[in-house]
């Protein structure tokens, strides 16, 4: 009998099939079919292999007829910038019917892309529609991905990015021509000025205070994917409509909700939301102009394996 080959999908085939517009669509139902439960995932488990070097497996099923797999990934600083850390894996795809593998894409690329797509459906759902200045707050590769998905989203005016080297910040503008992105120096005059704000740092600590925002800003958390690193502080949390892209994984592992929780500030009662929820129409996200609004990025299986189907299935047609 003919066993059929496995489809490989190496980085440069997921940058050039998988598009923005494609993956905010399929993010988008996959978030709604998660927040349903239609699909079916675990929580990712993580492997301390020492400082710096984490290996993590992330599994989840689309559907119960539909395609399912695992992320394996590893996560190593670079020992040359400890601040630095990537993401190395593969995204492996079963089909539903027989249970055989069909498709190996690189884990890496589909991280990156998919996060940034999150973002865009996150931001869409909750931003004020009027919303004109973007703020990045970072300079690595999700700082790129972020400022090709959110502008698809938004018809931002101004683009502003900040990072710890103002020389990197203002290379990252440079790439950006088409959305006059400019770098900043300031970063809490930046954050009073912005209306959506991007934090994608590695972080250990608040690097974005509450106190520099303005009323109705909507706010994404991405850089920490773990307990341990806050990018935000505390007041930030507390004073934010808190919705998460999955409840039990921010129980879990989103540092900046459990480091406010374990202050006593908040309770589990402040994740009002999963993002598809809202989505879905069963919570509101944003009630008011005025009210800041807080998106917290962990990243799920489901949207690994729902870009690895589009890529799988378009490759098939």
């Amino acid at each position: 009998m003919k066993r059929e080959q496995l489809t490989i999908f190496d980085s440069e085939a997921v940058r050039e099939n998988l598009s923005y517009p494609d993956c905010i669509r399929v993010v988008r139902d996959a978030m709604m079919a998660l927040s349903a439960g239609t699909t079916r995932q675990l929580l990712r488990t993580m492997i301390s292999l020492g400082s710096g070097r984490t290996f993590a497996q992330m599994p989840g099923a689309l559907g119960e007829r539909d395609m399912f797999g695992t992320k394996a990934i590893s996560v190593f600083a670079d020992p040359h910038s400890p601040g630095l850390r990537r993401h190395r894996g593969l995204v492996v795809l079963f089909e539903p019917d027989q249970g055989r593998p069909v498709a190996i894409a690189d884990a890496e690329e589909i991280t990156h892309i998919r996060t940034a797509a999150a973002t865009a459906v996150a931001t869409d759902a909750l931003a004020r529609p009027d919303a004109k200045t973007l703020l990045i707050v970072g300079t690595g590769g999700q700082a790129h991905t972020h400022l090709k998905a959110l502008p698809l989203i938004r018809d931002f005016k101004r683009v502003l990015i900040w990072g710890r080297s103002f020389d990197k910040a203002q290379a990252l503008a440079t790439d950006y021509p088409h959305l006059a992105a400019e770098a900043v120096a300031d970063l809490p005059l930046a954050a009073a000025q912005a209306d959506v704000i991007c934090t994608l740092t590695t972080s250990a600590t608040p690097v974005l205070l509450g106190e520099w925002l303005s009323r109705g800003t909507h706010v994404n958390l991405v850089g920490s994917s773990g307990p341990g690193r806050v990018e935000v502080d505390s007041a930030l949390v507390a004073a934010g409509r808190y919705i998460a892209d999955s409840r039990a994984s921010a129980l879990d592992a989103a540092a900046e909700f459990l480091v406010a929780r374990d202050a006593g500030l908040i309770d589990g009662d402040h994740i009002v939301a999963e993002i598809g929820d809202v989505l879905n129409g069963t919570v509101p996200g944003r009630c008011s102009d005025e009210e800041i609004t807080i998106y917290k990025s962990l990243g799920h299986a489901v949207q690994d394996l729902a870009a690895a189907a589009h890529l799988y299935r378009s490759s098939r047609r």
